[in-house]
């Protein structure tokens, strides 16, 4: 940017400066800037997928349920079968993961029980290799 610095007339009196000021223009500039590039819409990348039509036809005889319990204390209960510590639980998970159609496991906890069974419960059945497992009786916990 230039400046001009004006002379004194014959007078002592400085001559008027009748350049315009742009940094007032340019901060004005810049800030139209930022808002410009904060609202323009970020762009999404869509993956394209091709799913299969309709559904699927059911299965020709119904899965196997094996349902664990965890109740308030901590006990396991296999089926209806109280299961005295995590060895005897960790046998039946091996034994159904081993299985060639692999039973569907439905976990339900009580509400008061720690998370530590729980999850114990749930690493067990990962480590040992059962993939279908689901919780049941989520809806005691929705108050």
């Amino acid at each position: 940017m230039a400046m001009v610095v004006g002379s004194t007339s014959s007078s002592g009196d400085p001559d008027v400066m009748v350049d315009i000021n742009t940094t007032p223009l340019i901060d004005v500039m810049l800030v139209l800037l930022i808002m410009l590039i904060i609202t323009i819409p970020i762009q999404t990348h869509a993956v394209k997928l091709n799913m299969p039509a309709g559904s699927p036809p059911p299965p020709l005889t119904p899965p196997e349920v094996v349902t664990i319990e965890v109740d308030f204390d901590g006990t396991l209960i296999w089926n209806g079968q109280t299961i005295p510590g995590r060895v005897e639980l960790e046998d039946h998970l091996r034994a159904a993961a081993a299985a060639p159609v692999q039973p569907e496991v439905h976990l339900r906890p009580n509400k008061l029980v720690k998370y530590e069974s729980v999850a114990m419960v749930m690493a067990s059945a990962q480590r040992l290799g059962v993939t279908k497992i689901g919780l049941v009786g989520n809806e005691q916990f929705a108050n």
